[in-house]
């Protein structure tokens, strides 16, 4: 059950061309944003569909993978972790909230 602690499922789309920065190590990390929808039907019989904006960072050889194949649009299921980090920026400090990806599944048709 550790494996439970602290894992995350979504299937979505990604909001943007994913961007891909190889350090000096020859380590690559791949960033995107995941949007996945809910759509649900409010008290006024009104179909409402609520998307929600999720910070996605790939690294190593699933970072090669997120450059070769995927794009803005590109339907994905993936598996990680919630990271929380904070830095400060023009004295004023910053929370973001990342997946780190573990296990990715491209769904949609081949281009």
């Amino acid at each position: 059950m550790t494996s439970l602690k602290n894992s995350v499922q979504l299937i979505g789309r990604l909001g943007n061309e994913p961007e891909v920065r190889t350090f000096d190590s020859g380590k690559k990390m791949a960033t995107f944003s995941l949007a996945t929808n809910e759509t649900y039907y409010n008290n006024k019989g009104e179909k409402v569909t609520d998307t929600q904006w999720h910070n996605i960072v790939v690294w190593g050889k699933k970072a090669d993978v997120v450059e070769n194949y995927l794009k803005k649009g590109s339907e994905i299921a993936l598996e990680g972790k919630l990271i929380n980090r904070s830095y400060e920026k023009e004295g004023v400090k910053k929370y973001v909230t990342e997946i780190n990806l573990n296990e990715l599944l491209m769904m949609g048709k081949k281009d």
